[in-house]
């Protein structure tokens, strides 16, 4: 493992988080697990950064949970094993999933278990084309974890979602695509120049507007439809009031590009 399992680099209102444990293709040891769930929290909790963007290193996105340290913390038994789900990844997903600004998934190599996970609590997706994607808990006797109960059946729907979870098939991006998972595919070495410029795209955006979007969408599943309506409601008049609002309705009017500041 590296010394530094999870790098951040920020410029122009991006920041990139990258698992970067090259020699084991980025599974999740229990140092990777904190400095990603810090890195996310901070990230979000950061107002000059606009858009993010979650990679990995190498030939491998995340193939999820490290077995070798797991094996050793089984030995203390199952509920001091797995106390990092709740320490570790329902923190990580739920910020990913609630951050008040767009969060993009660069998967230039293999994406698995926890991997997967993580790829779908983004926004949306950068692919190489034709990279390999597995839920893989089953073949370890195991269930869902990082969200994906809840994120996986609502990109491919519960018929799909139980079907990769019960026989654990490997399928491709172009699949994963086909069926609902938001995203697309480039070549290999254009994955993460792809991610960054779409991030840099979103940054220059109505951030905030972004923002209330993400919030509607998470909650909407929950809400009645007047619930949701009112929603809607309280979310409009919240980026009415921004500047970007006024400024970007003043720009149009004159004819002109409105600049956003996320404010």
């Amino acid at each position: 493992m590296t010394d530094t399992p999870v790098v951040v680099d920020r410029r122009d209102a991006v920041a990139t988080i990258t698992l970067d444990d090259p020699e084991h293709r980025n599974a999740l040891t229990s140092a990777a697990k904190v400095m990603l769930r810090d890195a996310v929290a901070d990230i979000a909790a950061d107002e000059q950064v606009r858009a993010v963007v979650l990679t990995g290193s190498a030939r491998a996105f995340c193939l999820g949970q490290d077995l070798g340290e797991h094996a050793k913390a089984l030995e203390g038994g199952a509920e001091s094993a797995f106390a990092t789900v709740r320490e570790h990844y329902t923190p990580i997903v739920r910020n990913l999933l609630t951050m008040p600004k767009p969060v993009i998934a660069a998967v230039g190599g293999t994406c698995v278990g926890a991997g997967l996970g993580l790829a779908l609590a983004c926004d949306h997706r950068v692919f190489a084309d034709g990279v390999k994607l597995a839920t893989a808990f089953a073949g370890i006797g195991l269930t869902f974890d990082t969200g994906l109960s809840v994120t996986l059946p609502r990109a491919v729907g519960d018929a799909r979602a139980k079907e990769l979870m019960l026989f654990g098939r490997t399928f491709t991006a172009e699949e994963a695509i086909a069926w609902g998972i938001s995203g697309e595919t480039v070549i290999a070495e254009d994955v993460l120049p792809r991610a960054v410029d779409l991030a840099r795209q979103l940054a220059a955006g109505p951030t905030a507007a972004f923002a209330q979007s993400k919030r509607l969408i998470g909650h909407a599943p929950g809400l009645s439809l007047d619930e949701a309506l009112e929603a809607e409601a309280l979310g409009q008049i919240a980026c009415g009031a921004t500047s970007d609002h006024a400024g970007a309705v003043a720009s149009f009017l004159n004819r002109e590009t409105p600049v956003f500041t996320g404010r």
